[in-house]
């Protein structure tokens, strides 16, 4: 009897360590999937192997590559077609906004000119919403704002910590300009800035520009003066096109290593 229930809770524990390995698992062979994609091992308009053929090149299950491929399928990467099979979708339909297609783009994020796309949506908004936010945003939030400016300012050494300051500043700014449609389009992008943000941060050698330059338009805010956050606006994105050149070169020399 004893036995029987100490096998009982071995396979109760074998239960739960499938339960926690296998989106672990899946994960991987998600991501790997996605990187032959994005390497063109699978081009665009191409045919994707059969399922059991990339059972054997991953070395998994068929549930787990079925699973994977509804993932990537959900992303814009794969379409299925009946009695055709599983066809790599035209870069342009991917959802380059997604976080998990941003990580997975990396090293060919050239290819797409994404930093650059970034930077134009940027160009178009953020100096309204500055103008805007001069004279919408409430107390709270050029306090909320400054709160941002200080953590860069105090993280300028860490680019992971000064990050994730300067994502939060611009979230802010977008919302201190009470426009619904900003609001909205920064949630759009927010994955999106924060790789270009990320990958300007990482690879300029130092920020003191960029903590001088947002704490100048802190300041325009708490002066209510629009005119002034708008011309601060416009050369933190000047900055920014600076910084856009040094991430590019590094995505570059990480892609050739």
């Amino acid at each position: 009897m004893e036995a029987r229930v100490e096998t009982g809770e071995q396979q109760d524990k074998g239960q739960q360590l499938a339960t926690v390995r296998r989106p672990r698992v899946r994960r991987n062979v998600t991501v790997a999937i996605a990187q032959d994609i994005c390497a063109d091992r699978y081009p665009p308009g191409s045919q994707l192997p059969r399922e059991n053929d990339l059972c054997d090149i991953y070395g998994v299950s068929r549930t787990v590559i079925r699973e994977s491929l509804k993932i990537l399928e959900s992303k814009g990467l794969l379409r299925g077609k009946p009695r055709v099979g599983t066809i790599v979708c035209d870069k342009d339909d991917w959802n380059i906004l997604d976080a998990d297609v941003l990580e997975w783009i990396g090293p060919y994020i050239k290819d797409f000119d994404l930093l650059g796309c970034i930077l134009e949506a940027r160009r178009t908004i953020e100096p309204v919403a500055a103008e805007l936010a001069a004279m919408r945003a409430t107390t709270q939030q050029i306090a909320d704002l400054e709160s941002a400016w200080r953590q860069m300012r105090d993280s300028r050494d860490d680019p992971e910590r000064f990050t994730e300051a300067d994502v939060l500043f611009h979230t802010v700014l977008l919302a201190a300009s009470h426009n619904q449609v900003f609001r909205r389009l920064s949630s759009a992008i927010h994955a999106a800035l924060r790789y270009a943000l990320h990958a300007s941060n990482i690879a300029v050698e130092n920020r003191e520009g960029a903590v001088a330059i947002h704490g100048e338009l802190v300041e325009a805010l708490r002066m209510r003066n629009g005119e002034k956050a708008k011309q601060v606006a416009n050369r933190m994105l000047d900055l920014a096109v600076h910084d856009l050149a040094a991430a590019e070169r590094a995505i570059g020399r990480n892609k050739n290593t």
